[in-house]
């Protein structure tokens, strides 16, 4: 007698494992453009898949003051939202030091940096980030010819000088207008 083996069909797993993949892509696109538009500073993605199975990205981000966390928190909920996932979850909106957002398969964390300093979740979720294009395309650099001069000096102009030297003029350069005036 024979008996017959089957075999899981991995074509139909593969569409709905690239699916997921491409909504979790869109939600994080979605907390990084909440984040940017209320200028978050020192945004950092980690994809944490591998250390848990609880969410797939935690984003870290942080804000200069309790009104900054706040509206960045706000930010993330309506581009969330908007983008068309469900309303994340809030905790810590009260004090505004640390704001966590839950959003399901990403977790953002909204500290002030004296916060974050102190936790250091980066250090926690892995070392190594997700890479991200955050607001306009990067141009493409291409490296010039060893013999090409370079096209913008990092040395100030003598007319930059001569403008800072004006506009802040040392007590020597006081002293001198001065004398000159009264001859």
């Amino acid at each position: 007698m024979m008996t017959q083996i089957s075999t899981p069909n991995t074509t139909a797993a593969a569409p709905s494992l690239s699916t997921q993949k491409r909504k979790i892509q869109k939600l994080q696109r979605a907390i990084v453009d909440g984040l940017e538009d209320v200028k978050a500073q020192d945004i950092v993605v980690f994809d944490t898949e591998h250390l848990s199975s609880l969410f797939e990205r935690v984003i870290v981000a942080s804000g200069t003051s309790n009104r900054q966390t706040r509206a960045l928190a706000a930010s993330v909920m309506d581009a969330v939202r908007d983008a068309g996932f469900v309303k994340p979850r809030l905790e810590g909106q009260d004090n505004g030091e640390w704001i966590i957002v839950d959003c399901g398969q990403a977790v953002v964390h909204v500290m002030q940096p004296h916060i974050r300093q102190y936790y250091r979740l980066e250090e926690l979720w892995g070392a190594k980030p997700v890479r991200l294009k955050f607001g306009t395309v990067k141009p493409i650099v291409t490296k010039p010819s060893p013999s090409a001069k370079p096209e913008v000096s990092l040395k100030r102009s003598s007319a930059a000088k001569k403008g800072v030297d004006e506009a802040f003029p040392s007590k020597k350069q006081v002293k001198a207008k001065a004398a000159s005036r009264k001859v």
